[in-house]
């Protein structure tokens, strides 16, 4: 019947590739939502990380306050000399990093006691609000302020921590304050894992914006009341949404968080581009395989299928065998060539550094000479092995460059990270300790001759390869059995480079 309506074929791989098209789209849309499982299971690590961290440093200073407070209630303290009341009332933690002065103001606001300076300091800040919050109100507890400028180091913006003295009757006795320098709170953001679009923003919870990634001085003690995303801040302790950014309008997803017992909220956001980035390139490169799959199956149900598959198999061997050099079963100089070429306009688009190594037998032609050429080939067959396994970055790309010379291309690597490479390739083929007279070191070494587009600027593809050329015959007359940088002669005195001969 099949052969008198061919339709029915075709109609049934219609069916098929339907089905296969309905699967993949299935497959896609658990894809990208694993994504934003993914996305948002970082996020929320990264913002109970940063809640931690913030959380534990401001109740240690809090603890500080606390103690000044209670040193000034001891008896006797203030009759101490200075040098030890100064230790009886600030601990350590007032000396620790990004964290500033901390001081003790009567009730005009003067500074009587400073963790920095004895005697302290002539200051007023009756005119700061952590000194008129604590004044006016009895009961505030720990006060966190607003950004501002210390009035002894106007470089670095703070923000102040402090705590109402009062005296026995319950009548105000001034104010123990300590400040915080913000670049504590960008150091920690620094240190996340966002993505290109991603966010971190530390604001009190009036929505004034102490610190946020990326960086922008000019937002510091912005007040964000009124925008839409604070909005739904304020709405409940904790909680995620999508929604855009105000202050540049990148949509994001947002996770948030009001950290425990202080006015403070922390939202952590990624950019949903970068969310979906990966899963976007997986969907084209998946719906473009389904595509050719599809039209695959229709066209291979009106067409002689087997004999198109085996076509297709022997165009895939050929492929394969003219790309490879048959010895070792490295890439051959001419698919090493167009690699180098590609990266090489990668490289200068992306600005990332390009590195490359030249690797040449040592005394190879003593070698044959002395063991034979069947022994020759499967020391080149040993030299490649030690090369692809050092060499398993999937962008990574080794290859015969051609007689007893191979080439290493190394996207996205500098010269250091190129020379642990080429060292490691060095001593591996040391360590096979295949028995050469004829060389000094007494048994098979390599010498490789390194370059970097990071450090040096090369016109072409070729240059860099010539540069690495360059260097391998430097490290050839230096003595082989070593890797050498381009250029040798700048780097002499540095000895950047990893590698030194074998003792």
């Amino acid at each position: 019947m099949v052969t008198r309506r061919p339709n029915i074929v075709i109609a049934i791989s219609i069916v098929l590739a339907s089905a296969i098209l309905a699967i993949a789209v299935w497959v896609l849309a658990q894809m990208r939502d694993d994504a934003l499982r993914r996305a948002q299971d970082s996020v929320f690590n990264v913002s109970l990380l940063v809640e931690r961290d913030v959380s534990r440093n401001l109740e240690i200073y809090d603890l500080s306050l606390r103690a000044v407070i209670e040193g000034l209630k001891q008896a006797g303290v203030l009759d101490l000399p200075p040098a030890i009341r100064q230790m009886v009332l600030f601990d350590g933690s007032a000396s620790a990093k990004d964290l500033g002065s901390m001081f003790v103001l009567d009730t005009a606001g003067n500074v009587v006691f400073d963790s920095q300076a004895m005697p302290p300091r002539r200051l007023n800040l009756a005119d700061r609000d952590y000194f008129q919050v604590q004044r006016d109100s009895p009961n505030v507890g720990l006060y966190v302020s607003h950004p501002f400028a210390p009035k002894v180091n106007t470089k670095d913006v703070s923000i102040a921590l402090s705590r109402r003295i009062s005296r026995p009757d319950g009548s105000f006795g001034g104010v123990v304050v300590g400040t915080m320098r913000l670049t504590y709170f960008r150091h920690l953001f620094a240190g996340m894992n966002l993505g290109a679009g991603g966010s971190m923003a530390l604001m009190l919870s009036d929505g004034t914006m102490l610190m946020r990634r990326p960086y922008d001085p000019k937002i510091i003690g912005l007040n964000l009341t009124g925008t839409a995303n604070y909005s739904r801040f304020t709405e409940q302790p904790s909680g995620d949404f999508f929604g855009t950014a105000a202050i540049d309008g990148v949509e994001r997803w947002y996770a948030f968080r009001h950290i425990d017992m202080y006015p403070l909220i922390l939202d952590v956001a990624l950019s949903t581009r970068d969310i979906y980035v990966e899963w976007r390139h997986r969907a084209w490169i998946i719906g473009i395989l389904i595509a050719a799959l599809d039209v695959a199956i229709i066209a291979l149900a009106i067409l002689f299928s087997q004999q198109l598959r085996q076509r297709r198999a022997a165009e895939e061997e050929l492929r394969v065998l003219a790309r490879t050099d048959g010895l070792t079963g490295l890439n051959n100089r001419r698919t090493f060539e167009e690699q180098a070429e590609e990266e090489w306009r990668r490289a200068q688009r992306n600005g990332w550094p390009l590195s490359m190594l030249l690797i040449d037998v040592d005394s190879f032609k003593g070698f044959n000479d002395l063991y034979g050429h069947s022994a020759g080939d499967d020391a080149l067959i040993a030299v490649a092995r030690c090369i692809g396994q050092s060499v398993r970055r999937p962008g990574d790309t080794a290859a015969r460059y051609g007689g007893e010379e191979f080439a290493v291309l190394l996207p996205d690597t500098d010269e250091t990270g190129a020379g642990v490479i080429a060292e490691k390739i060095r001593s591996a083929v040391q360590a096979l300790e295949l028995r050469h007279v004829a060389s000094s070191h007494h048994v098979l070494t390599i010498s490789i001759g390194i370059a970097c587009t990071g450090s040096q600027v090369f016109a072409t593809s070729r240059a860099l390869v010539n540069a690495a050329d360059e260097a391998l015959y430097e490290a050839k007359d230096a003595g082989r059995n070593r890797a050498l940088c381009y250029p040798v002669a700048a780097r002499a005195v540095r000895q950047s480079v990893v590698t030194s001969p074998a003792q």
